[in-house]
């Protein structure tokens, strides 16, 4: 059972996609059939809505999402409503949503379910608290729309990747693709000295001199970063971003010289591409996370939504090459 033990050392754990139709639902659906075989009492939620029968932009089949007895779930009241399975209401949460509220229910004969559940990691975050104190020893939460914000360490404790046929046909610019996301899953971290003092603050631009203090230089966002008037690097070659991070700063990074270190909350707040990631580090510059997410696994699903199909065993080989970790198709696995 690959990756399954692995699994069992977190409370929490992020299925999310490089793309959408990626093998997320897959996924989920071979952890949940393993845990159903070990006894292990799990949870399962959403961000989004998972599980439908049919993709809503390629009007392709999709794998329903099977839920097995004992297992708890998060979803809305409208897709609570449609399940094909029999339940019991545990907590109904007064926080509604454009599906009506939150519904947690126990599955007490198995069946077939849609899971839509909290629109932000805030919610998520108490929502994974809420199944933790019912009981579960791990709660997976499934991700959607290629929506990566779920797999931050400070949301859930571990992640899978899910990558295939649908982020590319072409081996190679797949295996491109889910290599540069690797490589910023897995950044470096700070010290934990320099992580408790940045971990704080909550906005804006920061620099850090030598002896790890942190300095606001005055810019609210990075996406301000072309008006700013101030020396960035006034206090020093290292520089602190709260929130999310574009090409825009790297850019402006690399124009300043070598040796400068970026540090950024983690891999999630990353909204860059590989021609401003290379630019920077091929002038020397670094970039550092607070926290690193824990990667478990990287799944492949080598049938596109168009109809591609790529050769499982050669691709799953030329990731694995790429990543230095094994990559699994699931439904081999499940064969």
């Amino acid at each position: 059972m690959p990756f399954i033990p692995d699994i069992l050392n977190h409370r929490s754990l992020a299925i999310v996609g490089l793309e959408k139709n990626t093998g997320k639902t897959v996924c989920l659906n071979y952890i949940l059939h393993r845990l159903n075989q070990m006894n292990i009492p799990v949870g399962v939620t959403s961000i989004g809505v998972d599980g439908e029968q049919v993709d809503a932009v390629f009007a392709t089949a999709k794998p329903e999402i099977t839920l097995y007895p004992g297992t708890l779930f998060i979803t809305s009241e409208q897709h609570y409503l449609k399940r094909q399975l029999l339940s019991v209401i545990k907590h109904v949460d007064s926080q509604r949503t454009s599906l009506g509220p939150l519904v947690t229910a126990q599955v007490l004969i198995p069946g077939k379910a849609l899971l839509s559940g909290a629109a932000t990691t805030a919610v998520l975050r108490r929502q994974i608290q809420q199944l933790d104190s019912m009981g579960t020893r791990l709660t997976i939460v499934d991700g959607a729309l290629s929506r990566l914000s779920l797999a931050s360490p400070t949301v859930t404790e571990a992640m899978i990747l899910a990558t295939g046929a649908a982020v590319s046909a072409n081996v190679k610019q797949l295996v491109a693709r889910t290599k540069f996301l690797y490589r910023l899953i897995c950044l470096d971290e700070v010290d934990p000295e320099l992580r408790n003092r940045l971990s704080i603050i909550e906005s804006g631009l920061w620099a850090v001199d030598s002896d790890g203090q942190p300095h606001d230089l005055g810019i609210a966002s990075v996406f301000l970063i072309d008006r700013a008037e101030t020396d960035l690097l006034r206090y020093g070659r290292t520089l602190f971003a709260s929130g999310a991070v574009s090409d825009r700063l790297l850019r402006v990074l690399a124009a300043k010289g070598k040796d400068i270190t970026l540090i950024t909350r983690d891999f999630t707040k990353l909204f860059i591409t590989p021609e401003a990631y290379t630019e920077l580090t091929r002038r020397g510059g670094h970039i550092m996370v607070l926290q690193r997410s824990r990667l478990l696994a990287v799944t492949l699903n080598p049938t596109s939504p168009q109809g591609y199909l790529l050769d499982s065993k050669s691709t799953c080989d030329a990731l694995s090459d790429a990543l230095q970790m094994p990559v699994y198709d699931v439904k081999k696995i499940e064969q």
